[in-house]
């Protein structure tokens, strides 16, 4: 088991592969692929309702059917009920890329022109297939559908260019229809009877009545490209919706036989699926760009405009942050998107606004690439000012200028801020101080300039007067930080050279070379600590204040991409193209994790609370999350949760979550214990040296152990109980003739009571009956494992657990039995021996002397009188001398702290 185990992934919306829409009740769902997974979305609010289980490889094709998906990976198909696979057929010897839902049938097809013919309503009794067609050698299917009321036929089409119609049922070809002299891409069925849509590779579209086999109409896209989707409207208007690879959505009029509409930029990339909602003005879009739309034509002049959409980066994010405490991920894509990612819940994520970009783009005829901002290279974000103004800033590629963004709003701020601008250089990094109201800024020229985030107004610049440099540096600035204070301010060269700057007075305070190129910085404001990465692939360490080298760690082999410090100061993560994630402990100074991944990691960022490690890599477009098993396993030492200087691979996590997932990997996974309590990794051998571990218990439990007689002396009622005046009504009485009342025994009670008192007699002289807390008792002295027991005598009330002690007790010392069979001398030697290894472990330390206690105080006269009890004893008091002895050595180091400052007069 490692620190951080694989959790899920966030950001992914949809990828190439068609959806699937259905109806269950007045609800309308949408299925859609998210590489090895699939999602299921609510079209109401597009919100997340389900998310499948992870596949071995990524799906090629979907169907669902009511609380049924499946989905082709590879030759297989999965079967899947809501998020539980419970099937998968195995038929096909080559790769499925279509799926369709006929009737109570699944007809799948191969590249190779293979199609199947699947039963799904005994999918757990015949996973068998019960037909199969073999196609032409010279067909290659592209897409196959079911036209209206044709019993048990399909039209496919073929990348020839041929349509064909079969017949399922009798295997057989009924009818090869006139190709159009390009490959068919897609077809799709119509409201009207024996009409379908097929699109071809050429950009055409055309109507054809497959009856008489006639054209009905024919329609051809404007941009070039082929036509990958299409979708008739059944609400009553003739629309036939057409998706690109350019990404344009084009309407077509089928009674005027002409363009209607056309939905420029729909997607930023080719058009993947389409689809009209039953009698709604509704049409559905998803793109390889990671977005799905729904646009609704309710205007006057038939316009469609967009209802909601979802989407994600269209490109790998280069840089990601945490943001408000760890509930929100701030990430910049090479897709020119500024996001927020939600970890809570996905509904919340979204894009930040760079204000008005379609408006300006259809003013300037421009695509909205061209008019956002270029890709983010670096930001910095202070969540103090957040309601006050802008608290991001960012720094973009080959940009001259910084831009701030307002968070609160979602949108981009109103000052650009332009370092040194007579000499303009690309920004190369950023910080905003700890206070939230300045912005510092590093050029590419060495330029280092401090800005009013309130006002966007410049506030001086730095320069080292000392070495008579007219910048700050002589090459590119790779690094700024600011302290906690605004006392000073850390930047760094590209040429190994360090500076501490005076943050008010903007004066070079000292400064000290590395020795070769940096590459990045990272600057901790709690501990003072700097960690710099160099080309030589070394991680070091300095102090600031003492301006000298504490750390130096080795490793990586391969460029080190991002690197990020824990909350407490106490870890560093790197990451590196050579596709590992370091974990370094800057206390210890050593490795103490390591992980392999299949795709190498870009950036990352460890959440406030260390719960939750984000992740980019490369050619991802989502980010992935790791959660902190160490933190939720309560493990009390490295060794059991590190994997040390050896490097395990790793899965990377999916879009479901692992907790029902396939965990299974290449690390070591300790056994589960029975029990979830936290304590039992406590009890564990590699508990680390010298530390004393409580028991977490509330104080008064431990506490009663020691004061119980006290309470029962307490709690002892001060008057006898009296006798009642009268029995209550629904007890039966016997009239007597001294006054008192009587109660009138129920049938069967003086034979119970008979049979009660035979069997106490028959108890007397046999064995000591075993309760439950001497069995767990004996079992775990023979497994030399007290866990189980620990934990069972702690969930006990310190009443039932005196009453349990109690039950040892030797009511006739002068019994003649010997020693080794009497059971209560061979449990009390067992519970001499548990409280040896618990005082050894130095484990619940407080709860642990509370029951020693209780325990000599009731069974300290019977210790006395047996020999062999004596020796036990001696060796629990030798152990909890030695242990006490290091105890008191630290509390004396604490009381004469505590004198010396009370005795000092300030």
């Amino acid at each position: 088991m490692g620190i951080f185990e694989p959790f899920r992934a966030i950001g992914y919306i949809t990828t190439n592969v068609p959806f699937s829409v259905q109806r269950l009740g007045t609800e309308t769902f949408v299925t859609v692929s998210v590489g090895k997974a699939f999602q299921v979305y609510n079209c109401a609010k597009l919100s997340l309702v389900l998310v499948g289980p992870q596949l071995p490889k990524k799906i090629r094709a979907l169907a669902s059917y009511r609380e049924y998906t499946f989905a082709a990976y590879g030759s297989d198909i999965a079967v899947v009920k809501r998020a539980h696979q419970v099937a998968t057929w195995s038929g096909h010897s080559a790769k499925v890329n279509q799926l369709l839902i006929f009737g109570e049938h699944v007809l799948s097809v191969d590249v190779e022109g293979n199609i199947f013919i699947w039963q799904f309503k005994g999918i757990d009794k015949n996973p068998a297939p019960i037909g199969h067609i073999k196609l032409e050698d010279e067909f290659s299917p592209s897409c196959i559908m079911h036209p209206d009321t044709y019993l048990n036929k399909v039209v496919l089409g073929s990348q020839e260019g041929a349509l064909q119609l079969w017949n399922i049922s009798t295997k057989k070809k009924i009818y090869e229809f006139k190709g159009w002299g390009s490959s068919i891409t897609c077809c799709v069925s119509s409201p009207a009877l024996d009409v379908i849509a097929v699109g071809c590779a050429d950009g055409k579209i055309h109507v054809h009545n497959i009856r008489y086999d006639e054209e009905v109409a024919s329609f051809s896209h404007s941009t070039r490209g082929a036509v990958n989707a299409l979708s008739f409207s059944t609400d009553g208007q003739p629309l036939l919706a057409s998706g690109g690879s350019s990404g344009v959505i084009s309407i077509w009029n089928l009674e005027k036989r002409r363009l209607q509409s056309v939905i420029k930029e729909a997607h930023d990339s080719s058009i993947v699926s389409l689809q009209f909602f039953a009698n709604e003005p509704v049409l559905m879009s998803s793109s390889a760009d990671n977005s799905m739309k729904m646009w609704i034509f309710d205007t006057s002049d038939g316009e469609p405009r967009l209802l909601r959409f979802r989407s994600g980066h269209s490109a790998p994010p280069l840089c990601i942050k945490f943001y408000a405490n760890g509930r929100h991920i701030l990430s910049a894509g090479q897709d020119r998107a500024f996001r927020l990612f939600s970890v809570v819940q996905d509904q919340q994520s979204r894009e930040l606004s760079q204000r008005h970009v379609s408006k300006r783009a259809k003013k300037l005829k421009l695509k909205k690439e061209e008019i956002k901002l270029k890709p983010v290279i670096a930001f910095d974000v202070a969540e103090i000012r957040e309601r006050d103004w802008c608290n991001v800033v960012t720094c973009h590629m080959d940009t001259s200028r910084a831009y701030v963004w307002r968070l609160q709003n979602f949108v981009l701020g109103e000052h650009i801020l332009t370092p040194c601008p007579e000499n303009p250089t690309p920004v190369k990094a950023c910080a905003i101080s700890a206070c939230g109201n300045f912005a510092v800024l590093g050029t590419a020229g060495g330029w280092i300039e401090r800005f009013n985030l309130q006002s966007g107004i410049s506030r001086g610049n730095y320069v080292d007067a000392l070495e008579g440099e007219s910048a700050a540096h002589n090459g590119e600035v790779i690094g700024i930080a600011c302290d906690a204070t605004n006392t000073i301010m850390i930047s760094a060269g590209y040429h190994g050279d360090v500076k501490v700057w005076d943050f008010k007075c903007r004066q070079l305070k000292y400064k000290w070379e590395v020795g070769c190129s940096l590459v990045k910085i990272v600057f901790h404001r709690s501990n003072g600590l700097l960690a710099t990465v160099a080309d030589d692939l070394v991680i070091r360490l300095f102090d600031v204040i003492a301006q000298r080298l504490v750390r130096k760690f080795e490793g990586h082999t391969d460029r080190i991409t991002d690197m990020c410090f824990s909350e407490d100061g106490k870890w560093l993560l790197t990451s590196s193209m050579d596709g590992t994630l370091r974990i370094w402990d800057v206390i210890l100074a050593r490795q103490i994790d390591a992980i392999q991944v299949d795709l190498s990691i870009t950036a990352l960022s460890l959440s406030p609370n260390m719960d939750i490690l984000a992740t980019s890599h490369v050619d991802q477009n989502g980010v992935y999350l790791w959660v902190n098993q160490a933190m939720f396993s309560g493990a009390a030492s490295f060794a059991s949760y590190g994997s040390g200087k050896e490097i395990v691979n790793v899965k990377m996590p999916s879009a479901a979550s692992e907790k029902d997932g396939d965990k299974s990997d290449n690390r070591t996974i300790f056994e589960p214990l029975e029990s979830s309590d936290t304590s039992q990794f406590l009890n564990s051998s590699h508990q680390i040296p010298d530390l004393v571990t409580l028991s977490l218990l509330p104080k008064s439990q431990w506490q009663s152990l020691i004061n119980l007689d006290i309470i029962k002396a307490r709690n002892k009622p001060i008057e006898p109980p009296k006798k009642p005046d009268k029995a209550p009504f629904f007890l039966p009485s016997i009239p007597s003739l001294s006054g008192e009342i009587l109660f009138k025994p129920s049938e069967g009670t003086n034979e119970e009571s008979n049979a009660q008192n035979t069997r106490l007699e028959e108890s007397k002289k046999t064995d000591l009956p075993v309760s439950k807390f001497l069995q767990i008792l004996k079992s775990c002295a023979e497994k030399e494992n007290f866990a189980p027991f620990t934990n069972h005598i702690k969930s006990l009330s310190p009443s039932i657990l005196d009453m349990e002690l109690r039950m040892l007790q030797l009511i006739d010392d002068d019994d003649e039995q010997e020693p080794e069979k009497r059971q209560e001398l061979h449990f009390i030697e067992l519970l001499l021996d548990y409280f040896i290894h618990e005082i050894s472990c130095r484990s619940n330390f407080e709860y642990i002397q509370a029951l020693i206690r209780l325990f000599l105080k009731i069974h300290g006269e019977t210790v006395r009188r047996q020999s062999k009890l004596q020796e036990k004893a001696r060796k629990l008091l030798e152990v909890q001398s030695a242990v006490w002895q290091k105890i008191d050595k630290l509390f004396q180091n604490t009381r004469c702290m505590i004198t010396f400052l009370s005795n000092s007069q300030l």
